[in-house]
């Protein structure tokens, strides 16, 4: 069973991740011919769309109760209510969880022919969508983030902006709020017009960040916090946001010692008990853990739009924390995804993939 701490990262495995669109293809829509026709799983179908019902319902609830003070549904259940609203807005909070996993049920009621597999690949590349929109967003806020940074740090800014707007940059509230979230919003635009991931590139600016941050400090005595900055803020999306493709991939490490003997029902069955027990157990745990409250280890950056002590660095350090809800987020949906085709894997259903070998070489 996959261990999703353990990343054994193959640039060529994340070479062109196009929309993990194409990477499923060999496992995706012939169930409804074979043995899958007997019956297409409907309760694992139910089980898989309504673990994605509540996950949507958790990220929608956190951003309203800390980003816009609702109370919470914690003032239901005895805990206490944030802000200062009236217990019904906490019901209606509630009632955002009943109401996608009621949309989760119909969905699968009007998609009876659908197989376990066509589910998958579904959710595969809902996934897809959501990663390409988080590396479109790193690559161009930390960009944008370097240039503004580089133009503080020379005092170039007022010239083009204005003094008192270059002030204002330098203030992280004002520089999340109108400059990055603006460019995340407009890295998902750009993901609905794309498919591919780009991973490569990014690595490849990691490098070049890198190498810039070499000849400057060597060749003409120059370094600046931002360059720094910039090589973990990209790195660590490369690293994270590549954990949902690499599942996809068979490409973390796994202990093979009985695995790659056992039977394509055998896997399916020790990889669905794996997704349930461990993967989907890990994901949710990161998302309560640092999502929880408030003063959270993911809520609390964000929320201040922490930045590094050094002055003339990115102010993306709350980006970073933020890094880790995407990992718990994608991974989970993607571990949905390997849950569904792993029943497949155990009811015999035709269309499955080796999981010996990778589907990009």
């Amino acid at each position: 069973m996959p261990v999703p701490f353990s990343i054994s990262y193959n640039y060529k495995g994340i070479a062109k991740m196009t929309a993990l669109d194409s990477v499923q293809q060999n496992a995706s829509v012939s169930g409804s011919n074979g043995v899958g026709a007997t019956g297409n799983g409907s309760l694992f179908r139910h089980f898989g769309w309504i673990m994605l019902a509540v996950l949507a319902a958790f990220v929608l609830n956190n951003y309203l109760t800390y980003w816009q003070d609702l109370p919470g549904i914690a003032p239901i259940f005895g805990g206490a209510a944030n802000g200062s609203l009236s217990l019904a807005w906490a019901w209606g909070q509630l009632a955002i969880y009943g109401l996608l996993i009621v949309w989760a049920i119909l969905h699968v009621g009007r998609t009876k022919a659908t197989t376990l597999r066509e589910d998958s690949l579904r959710i595969s590349n809902i996934n897809a969508y959501l990663i390409r929109a988080m590396f479109f967003a790193v690559l161009i806020v930390g960009m944008v983030d370097a240039v503004i940074s580089f133009l503080r740090v020379e005092e170039l800014l007022p010239a083009v902006v204005g003094a008192d707007l270059a002030n204002d940059f330098g203030k992280s509230q004002l520089r999340g709020a109108y400059v990055h979230m603006p460019l995340i919003a407009l890295s998902f635009v750009i993901a609905a017009f794309t498919r591919t991931l780009g991973f490569t590139w990014l690595a490849l600016l990691v490098v070049a960040a890198e190498l810039i941050i070499v000849i400057g400090r060597f060749v003409f005595s120059y370094e600046q916090a931002f360059l720094a900055d910039l090589v973990r803020f990209w790195y660590a999306a490369l690293f994270l946001f590549a954990s949902a493709y690499t599942l996809l991939e068979e490409g973390h490490v796994r202990v093979d010692v009985f695995y790659a003997a056992f039977s394509s029902r055998i896997k399916g069955r020790v990889n669905a008990v794996g997704t349930l027990l461990l993967g989907m157990t890990l994901c949710w745990t990161i998302l309560i853990i640092g999502m929880g409250g408030k003063q959270n280890i993911i809520n609390s950056p964000i929320l201040s739009y922490e930045t590094t002590q050094a002055g003339f660095g990115l102010y993306v350090k709350y980006l970073m924390a933020g890094f880790l809800g995407v990992f718990a987020v994608s991974m989970l949906i993607q571990f949905t995804s390997y849950f569904l085709d792993a029943i497949a894997d155990m009811r015999g259903e035709p269309g499955g993939r080796d999981h010996d070998v990778h589907a990009v070489q």
